[in-house]
Order: structure tokens, then sequence, then C-alpha cells
């Protein structure tokens, strides 16, 4: 007997994590509330969805019947923890979608969520990626006065472990949620660079992102490097162009090798910047094919001559970018073949304090070119010297895409 019952647990846990998409099916049938970051006044929409069969799907009846098998024949029903249920089931759903991009948030996660968008968190102030070429998870560069840089973390470090324990490149999202934590608490990293194996150990703070930084190169060169678009990201760049320009900047380098994108609107803010009023920035296609056309619409703030760079980290709101200024003729791109997303997501919160983080439109260059899986191709191309060990830690000597820069607007 106790070996049936045993048998009979097993099967039924086996369809355990289905249970809770029960749950899953009553948010998208009832009221949920949208909740965009790239419009520039966040947008409120309720969705609803119609019956079937009386009032309930075909899905929602068998799930149901699912449920009460187990309420009825589970052994260890009273260990049950209905929020993890939940949690994996959503999860399982929203995976088998196949798009990488499209994610669900479980609500412990959704106000890191919020705060990386607002340019805020608590963490140790590391910029990390998955190196596509060894992937493996690579530091992409400390925050400048961040807990990491303090404690010696660098470009190109690669992370190994985490109070610990190992993890590889698709541990991602996991590593980087673990290593956030409570403000005054430590997180121990192993980190492996240039063949060795260091331990550090680093306090968790308060961090305040900055995703924008500048400089004066050569003689009337101005620099500017984003590493992603935030909420601010925008108004961050205007501020450091200004700057540039008072000091006598004639020129500019848009660096956004390694710019993963971000909030779509901060990209075509930029974009405003550099082109004249009603010039075509992007356009976008829902899946019901309808247009969206973003334009510029501000009189032109910069008329500077201006190269961008690129490599095959540039991806998303970065390709926006670039190719709303290529496509305009008011930038050359120097570098190699960007990554190729050319898909925007948009948050959708649930009412239990979850989020779906969905795909919902495919963008398109100013000339109606495709991006997505196709990246966009520099008009200038330039590697790297094979001596370079890491394209995100790469000194300036051996930087031969900057040089190229600088070289053209001289």
């Amino acid at each position: 007997m106790n070996e049936k019952h045993e048998e009979t647990a097993q099967r039924i846990y086996k369809i355990i994590m289905l249970v809770l998409l029960t749950t899953f099916i009553t948010f998208m049938v009832t009221s949920l509330t949208l909740y965009t970051h790239f419009t520039r006044n966040p947008a409120y929409t309720v969705l609803t969805g119609e019956s079937k069969e009386n009032g309930t799907s075909g899905l929602e009846k068998y799930l149901s019947k699912v449920k009460k098998i187990i309420d009825e024949e589970y052994l260890w029903k009273e260990d049950i923890n209905e929020d993890l249920l939940k949690d994996g089931a959503v999860e399982g759903y929203v995976k088998a979608l196949g798009d990488e991009y499209t994610e669900y948030i479980p609500e412990s996660e959704m106000e890191d969520f919020k705060e990386d968008i607002n340019g805020s968190y608590t963490g140790i102030g590391i910029y990390m990626v998955v190196d596509k070429d060894t992937n493996k998870i690579i530091v992409y560069y400390p925050i400048s006065d961040s807990p990491a840089e303090k404690a010696g973390i660098k470009s190109g470090d690669i992370i190994v472990s985490v109070d610990g324990v190992e993890y590889g490149y698709e541990d991602f999202s996991k590593i980087a949620d673990y290593i956030k934590g409570k403000e005054g608490t430590k997180v121990k990293l192993g980190i492996e660079r240039d063949g060795k194996k260091l331990d550090f150990e680093i306090e968790r703070a308060k961090i305040e992102i900055n995703l924008v930084t500048s400089k004066m190169i050569e003689e009337n060169i101005g620099y500017v490097k984003l590493s992603s678009f935030d909420e601010n990201a925008a108004k961050n760049f205007k501020e450091k162009v200004d700057k540039l320009v008072e000091n006598g900047a004639k020129s500019l380098i848009i660096d956004l090798r390694n710019n993963g994108g971000g909030i779509v609107d901060s990209s075509t803010d930029i974009a405003d910047f550099f082109l004249e009023k009603g010039k075509t920035i992007i356009t976008i296609k829902d899946n019901k094919q309808k247009e969206e056309k973003t334009v510029a619409k501000q009189n032109q703030t910069y008329s500077m001559p201006v190269v961008i760079l690129v490599n095959e980290n540039t991806a998303s709101a970065s390709e926006i970018l670039t190719g709303a200024l290529q496509e305009n003729n008011r930038a050359k791109v120097i570098g190699t073949k960007t990554y190729g997303k050319g898909v925007i997501q948009t948050v959708i919160p649930l009412s239990d304090g979850s989020g779906l983080k969905i795909t919902t439109g495919e963008y398109f260059t100013p000339k109606g070119t495709e991006i997505n899986k196709k990246g966009i191709t520099p008009d200038i191309e330039v590697k790297l010297p094979e001596t370079v060990k890491s394209v995100y830690a790469v000194i300036e000597k051996d930087d031969t895409q900057l040089k190229k820069a600088i070289e053209e607007l001289k």
C-alpha cells in the first residue's frame, strides 16, 4: 500500500506545476493594469478577456480538474506553497512562448526591476554581461566610486561564484538578483582574472547609476559613452554634451559598444537632439501590423559631425539611435555589426504585484530596414586587434575603433 501511494504521489506531483496556471488564466481574463515604460507619459489600460464555454476556458476547466485531484489525492498537500507553485507555473507558461525577451517577473523581483529602470538600486555597483564567445559572465565595468570599484573589481573580470556557489552563464538573472540584496549586508564574489582566481567580499550599498560618461579627446573632439538607457539617459546625455561644447568640442563620438539597450523613449529623445524636426526616428509595428511612427519633435539641438561606435553587443535601444542617425545622414557608424534586437517589450503589472515583460512590437529604421536578428552594418567596419582578450576591457592604445573615429572626425 505504501508503494502504491508513493507512486500516486509522484505521478500527481509531476502535474503540480501546472496547477496554478488557473490563477494565471484568471489574471488574464480579469482586469489587468497596463503600465509601459516606453511612452513619455505612462499609459494605463484595462485588458479584459472574453469568456468561453459559459464563462470558463477549456484550459481553465482542465486545470481545475487537475487542482481537484491534487486537493483530494496528493499525500503532502499541507506542505504546498501556493505562491511558489504559482510563480513556477506562470514562469513555465510564459517561457514556453519561446521568446527570450518575454518573461514573468515574480512579485519579489518587481521592486528591483522598477529600481533598475529608475536608475538606482541596492547592490555592489557593477554592470554584468554574458560574453557570447566564451559563455561566461563578465564584469562590463564597475560603477565609479561604487563598493565594487573600491574593492578592486575591474572590467573584464569573470564572475565564477557568488557566496561560494558556482554559477554558469545560464544563471545570469539569478546572479544579478542575488548580488543585489539588502543595504549593509555583504556578498562574496569569486573572480577569475588573467587565469588567476581571486576572492572579494563586498558590502552592498545604495547605488546611483551613472549611465553616461564623457571626456574631451584630442583637440576639439568630445566623447560620450552610454552604457544603457534609463529614464534619465536623455537628460544626462544632454548635460554631458552641453558641457563638452562649452569646453570647445566641435565634433562628437557616441560610444554605444556593449550597450544592450533600455528604455526606447530615452534613445529616441537623444536621436531628436541631432535631427531636424519631422525626421523619422523609428517605425513600430504591433501584432496587428498597425504602424506607429516616431519623428523628431523639436528643432535640431546639435549640428556637429558625429561618429557612433558599435559592436556585436550593441542592441535594442542602442540600435534605434544608431539607425536613426545613420539613415538620416547625421552620423557615420564605425565598428562591427550590431546584435540585432529589433523588438520592444512592455511591462504589464498583474494584480498580485508580479508582472509580465512581454514583446509587443517590432521596430524598423527610418528607411524601413528590419533590425531584428539582422543588426545594423557599420559604414566603416573596424575590428579590434586579436591581442584584445575581451571587448569589455579594451585599453585606449589598443582601441582601433576609437582611433578610426578620431581619424574620421579630424
